[in-house]
């Protein structure tokens, strides 16, 4: 199965009392999954992992899992390790691990390749390649991405590279067959949909789902006067979401529509300051308007 259309990461919502919010998380979902994602994804980096105990994750992916189970929708789980690959073993619901580029050491194009390969043969589920080199430190050519792709067990590739580069048009030009290319950086998903990829893994489709949904769509029928105007509105609203470190302005706007029960973040990250949400609201409200 190749992976297409639109998944959502979603946040992790924390309560009054600093705990994980698992009612409101499971209403997400299922809000995400109505509007028209195809998908969502749970323990990205936008569900702020690094700062969740293991008990508090596998309460996050038993949540969402049961979800698409009743929904018959997809999920794909952050997973960068061979013990939390086999971890997925026998959730059903669950199609691919999200598993990025291995951040710091820069290993080098051939030592990316190897460890992938590893973590392919260890793991029950396809994975998708997280390649977001401006976090990572390491770049990957078009001819890297395509010895990735004839790996047995990795199924695509989150490509968030910080914008439009020569690899992304190369590779497009010539996409390795069953390969899908996800675009992750919100704002750019527009211009990447046109040059082929076959959806994305974006978290400011938390809001405006559907607006989301019908872009994909537009470029992958040929609606192109209708995905251009689209993709520059929602282009303008993906940079006030990001206008601070993903999630807080996202978490904020949630909480601010009363999906969440808090804006609450937990550190290294700060709550996203009111210029920030105000802005990113009014994006929001010029949206429903249409």
């Amino acid at each position: 199965m190749t992976l297409t259309g639109v998944y959502v990461p979603l946040i992790t919502p924390f309560d009054a009392t600093g705990a994980v919010a698992l009612t409101a998380l499971e209403a997400l979902a299922h809000e995400v999954l109505d509007a028209g994602a195809s998908g969502v994804v749970a323990l990205g980096t936008t569900a702020e992992p690094a700062s969740l105990t293991a008990a508090e994750q596998r309460g996050v992916v038993d949540v969402i899992a049961r979800v698409c189970r009743e929904r018959s929708a997809p999920l794909v789980v952050g997973a960068g390790t061979v013990e939390a690959v086999q971890a997925l073993r026998g959730r059903s619901e669950v199609v691919a691990a999200l598993s990025v580029v291995p951040p710091f050491l820069r290993p080098g194009e051939a030592g990316i390749i190897a460890h992938f390969a590893a973590l392919a043969l260890a793991g029950p589920v396809p994975l998708v390649v997280y390649h977001v080199p401006y976090r990572t430190g390491q770049h990957l050519s078009a001819d890297t991405v395509r010895r990735l792709a004839d790996l047995a067990g990795v199924a695509g590739i989150k490509y968030a590279v910080g914008g439009i580069d020569a690899d992304a048009i190369e590779l497009l030009a010539d996409p390795p067959a069953g390969f899908a290319v996800l675009g992750g950086d919100d704002a750019f998903i527009s211009p990447l949909l046109a040059l082929g990829a076959h959806g994305g893994i974006l978290a400011s489709a938390h809001l405006a789902t559907a607006r989301f949904v019908e872009l994909v769509d537009a470029w992958h029928t040929g609606a192109t006067f209708r995905a251009r105007t689209l993709g520059h509105r929602l282009a303008a609203m993906s940079s006030a979401m990001f206008a601070e470190p993903n999630p807080t302005v996202i978490k904020a706007v949630l909480h601010a529509q009363g999906r969440i029960p808090t804006a609450a973040v937990r550190l290294p990250l700060l709550p996203a300051g009111p210029g920030s949400v105000r802005a990113a609201l009014r994006h929001i409200d010029a949206d429903a308007r249409g």
